[in-house]
């Protein structure tokens, strides 16, 4: 059984193959990359969708399980997923939905773009921690002329 923690959860917050870009600043972010990245907010968390993703993400319901911690270990990359090697039974089911007024609710930003990779580039080079998710769904990079 596999399992985020509760600070790594908004990443998930969109429908299930919706690519994304989500950044933020770590301990090793550079003043410059806060500040053109993030605003020079060093608190600031910013999502980003493509236009395309932006009613889906607004439309659609997850289902949340609660589950108990006693069997599981933390991965060894240490990014907030969990394993079970045993079956577990979920303690609770919970409906979210209005992604995007969670996002504001939490205080993350959550901007669209036409086109994702221009964004992931510059995040990826920079200093700030990020994290993509179902990047093969983005529009595709286009191809260089022959």
């Amino acid at each position: 059984v596999w399992a985020v923690d509760t600070r790594h959860l908004p990443l998930y917050w969109f429908p299930r193959d919706c690519p994304r870009c989500t950044f933020w600043a770590g301990p090793q972010s550079t003043a410059a990359d806060v500040e053109r990245l993030l605003g020079g907010d060093r608190s600031a968390r910013i999502h980003v969708i493509e236009d395309r993703w932006r009613e889906r993400v607004a439309t659609t319901e997850l289902q949340l399980y609660r589950l108990p911690s006693a069997t599981f270990t933390e991965t060894p990359e240490s990014a907030g997923f969990w394993v079970s090697r045993q079956p577990v039974e979920a303690l609770a089911r919970i409906t979210i939905g209005d992604l995007v007024a969670r996002h504001a609710a939490a205080g993350i930003a959550l901007r669209t773009t036409d086109y994702l990779w221009p964004l992931w580039d510059e995040v990826v080079a920079s200093t700030l921690e990020f994290s993509g998710m179902r990047l093969r769904n983005a529009l595709p990079r286009p191809q260089p002329e022959r």
